[in-house]
């Protein structure tokens, strides 16, 4: 999908006209998953089944103890026999493997094979030992206390659909099927070029005067792992049109994504999406009715996605967790709104009336609702150490007070 400049848009006017959602729309048709590979078990969590899984075997493996206690036959209880002989014992890994005669017992471990002819566990606790072996006392429960072979799954169930994220509760339970490997979708890998001529490695701006420590570059590689995505790795380039070629052109090699942070607006030196055009960029929007982060952007090379954000630090950090962090849930295999949970939550403090750009705001949520954080700023970074959530304030929205609700996200 090609875009196209709007004819007669002047160098410094504030034209963007396409909504929040309509960008959201148009990067989620793009946001397609990835292959498929086959992975160990072991390396699989927080990945997206690419198949389902069937259980390889029963669960549990045989009619097993659900407790501590004594094998008996129901037959002798129901004769009204108290007391049994004791002729072994069952564990999980060395079960009794003969046949339980009348009046005898066989002491039994949770998780052991419950002995051939018995079909009851008593709880130890209802039992006292004589000299001969044991004497049931008080009152008996109705329940057998065995699990049935294959009572949790059986052999062939299916167990998790594909789709499923393998968290540590599907992993265990993929796990429990003896499942050692799995077909899971790939993992997004991403890169990212910053620009600024300004901008040095974080430690060395203090020795010259007008250098600026490159604060964004290790937080969106965080942000990429946090989302599922495979960060490999940052570099700086130069506001130069020729060294953003060589250095995109370097980093598409080996990438899914290609994050470009910086020179994404339209001041004399903002050449990111220019110096792509060489390579074959094909622009799916550009500046966004939103606020901050106008100027955002994103496009195709080839099978290649290509996200353009701000310089500026809040305004980035914004712009990666409402597309960036979307995009890589879905390239991996998941859900693009899983990406984007919003939730409804009550302010605590006011809110101001909402220009003509739909906002997000910087905030700090508790459990009693959210707090919207002063002087809101897209070039602002200490604030960043407070905002745990972003609110939504549609475009034209009135001023809301606390105790109001509002669409809040986790940041």
């Amino acid at each position: 999908m090609a875009f196209v400049e709007p004819v007669g848009r002047g160098r410094d006017a504030c034209a963007a006209t396409l909504t929040f959602d309509a960008a959201q729309a148009i990067l989620a048709a793009h946001a397609t998953p990835l292959g498929v590979e086959t992975v160990p078990l072991a390396k699989a969590g927080r990945r997206v089944l690419a198949e389902a899984i069937y259980a390889r075997i029963d669960s549990p493996r045989y009619d097993a103890a659900a407790m501590d206690g004594f094998a008996v036959r129901e037959h002798d209880l129901r004769a009204g026999l108290r007391q049994f002989r004791v002729v072994g014992s069952s564990y999980p890994a060395l079960p009794w493997a003969e046949q339980l005669g009348p009046g005898e017992t066989v002491r039994i471990m949770t998780g052991a094979a419950v002995p051939k002819g018995a079909d009851r566990v008593v709880v130890r606790e209802l039992v006292r030992g004589t000299p001969d072996g044991i004497e049931l006392h008080g009152e008996l429960s109705t329940r057998r206390h065995i699990r049935a072979r294959g009572s949790d799954m059986a052999k062939g169930d299916l167990v998790l659909a594909a789709g499923r994220t393998l968290d540590p509760r599907a992993l265990l339970v993929a796990a429990a099927a003896d499942v050692g490997s799995v077909q899971v979708r790939r993992r997004p890998r991403v890169r990212l070029l910053t620009s600024g001529d300004e901008l040095v490695a974080p430690g060395l701006a203090a020795d010259t005067p007008h250098q600026l420590p490159d604060s964004l570059s290790e937080a969106i590689l965080l942000m990429t792992r946090q989302y599922g995505g495979i960060p490999l790795g940052s570099r700086r380039v130069r506001d130069v049109l020729t060294d953003i070629e060589v250095a995109a052109a370097a980093a598409l090699g080996d990438c899914d994504v290609l994050v470009m942070a910086g020179g994404a607006s339209n001041g004399d030196r903002d050449f990111a999406k220019h110096g792509l055009m060489p390579l074959g960029l094909e622009l799916c929007f550009a500046d966004v009715a939103i606020k901050p982060g106008k100027p955002v952007w994103y496009g195709r090379i080839g099978n290649r996605h290509v996200l353009g954000l701000p310089g500026n630090p809040t305004a980035a950090m914004t712009i990666a967790r409402l597309f960036l962090a979307p995009l890589l849930c879905a390239l991996g295999g998941g859900r693009f709104a899983t990406g984007l949970k919003w939730t409804q939550m009550p302010l605590l403090t006011t809110m101001a009336e909402i220009g003509s750009r739909e906002t997000f705001l910087c905030a700090e949520l508790d459990g009693r609702g959210v707090h919207i954080i002063e002087r809101q700023s897209a070039s602002a970074q200490w604030t960043l150490a407070r905002a745990n959530a972003l609110v939504r304030g549609p475009a034209g929205h009135p001023a809301l007070v606390a105790g109001d609700i509002v669409s809040m996200l986790g940041f």
